[in-house]
């Protein structure tokens, strides 16, 4: 089965080619743009010499480079999204890239189509502190409200099932939480924010919807290899997840021990407010990096669920003890870099 895997030189994306590897595919197209690092790809083809790994070089917003891509390809992983930039290029390289993407795919029908979402989609500003994030959770009302990576990650999927509805094909979405691991972001916002040089600590006591690359890619692979996973979510977070709080103090012992402040959530909206006021008062010279609805949306605070995954076979293959202890030996190692 012709395979293909879009954004498979990145992060998540080469592990994701791995675990497929190890999984017993053979025949995996990787998707990768021109001037990309090929170095974990290359030693996946030396590990697998008996494997047909192909590169297909091009961009996703090319509609001549998706309509090749996708070309005999019975299974589509889409990875391939912008993490940072200005809005215009996080729009472009998420969800313009995906349209193209989708008219390649509606032509053929019968191709199965795994996208890699984000928990970001979800609403949870209005839900009490300690709600239990699951695959029934109502998705983000008010997406605008919030960054541009979850703004632009909940466009996409609106565009996924768009094209879903008026030309059926298997589709699945994972929506996977916090993706770390080794040369992973090193610690996510949900943990704080640096802000004039302080650390401020915002997520205390909340737990981290954390999930290992290798666990993450492994629960992708699956969702696309099992059959009747079409029309259906699935979030993708481990097992004994550790708080804010918990990951700030492995931190500081294993990687670096720098200073911070914590600061209660009640303290964090309040300054959330100020910044939104004055952000409206001085015509955005002031950024509006704190607002009211992205505070409560980040800190106020959520369980995770993470039983449908389970369901189809999935389990943890890296602890969350070990996961943390890779992560931090990792950002140890290259801290100069």
């Amino acid at each position: 089965m012709k395979i293909l895997v879009t954004g498979s030189s990145g992060f998540l994306g080469s592990v994701l080619v791995e675990r497929l590897l190890e999984r017993g595919q053979t025949d995996i197209r990787c998707f990768v743009r021109p001037g990309s690092n090929l170095a974990k790809l290359d030693a996946l083809k030396q590990k697998y010499p008996d494997a047909a790994l192909e590169y297909f070089v091009g961009n996703l917003t090319s509609k001549k480079d998706a309509a090749e891509a996708v070309k005999s390809a019975k299974l589509v992983y889409h990875l391939a999204a912008a993490m940072k930039g200005d809005a215009a290029d996080m729009f472009l390289n998420t969800v313009v890239a995906s349209k193209y993407l989708l008219e390649a795919v509606t032509k053929r029908k019968t191709t199965k189509v795994v996208l890699v979402s984000s928990m970001g989609v979800y609403g949870v500003a209005d839900q009490p502190a300690g709600y239990v994030v699951n695959e029934h959770s109502p998705l983000e009302p008010k997406p605008q409200e919030r960054d541009v990576y979850s703004y632009s990650k909940w466009r996409q999927e609106e565009l996924f099932r768009e094209y879903n509805r008026e030309f059926p094909f298997p589709l699945v979405i994972t929506r996977p939480g916090v993706i770390y691991g080794p040369g992973g972001p090193p610690m996510s916002s949900r943990v704080g924010v640096s802000l004039f040089g302080l650390f401020l600590h915002l997520g205390r006591g909340n737990v981290l919807p954390l999930s290992y690359v290798t666990n993450c890619a492994d629960a992708v692979a699956l969702a696309g290899l099992t059959d009747d996973t079409a029309g259906q979510v699935y979030n993708v977070v481990d097992d004994g997840l550790p708080t804010s709080r918990q990951f700030l103090k492995r931190y500081r012992r294993e990687v670096k021990n720098m200073s911070f402040v914590p600061v209660p959530y009640v303290m964090v909206q309040l300054l959330s407010i100020a910044v939104e006021k004055y952000h409206k008062y001085s015509k955005g010279q002031l950024p509006a990096i704190f607002t009211p609805y992205k505070t409560a949306s980040i800190w106020k605070g959520n369980l995770f669920d993470n039983s449908k995954i389970k369901s189809i076979g999935w389990k943890q293959l890296v602890s969350t003890e070990e996961g943390l202890t890779r992560a931090f030996s990792y950002l140890r190692e290259n801290a100069d870099v």
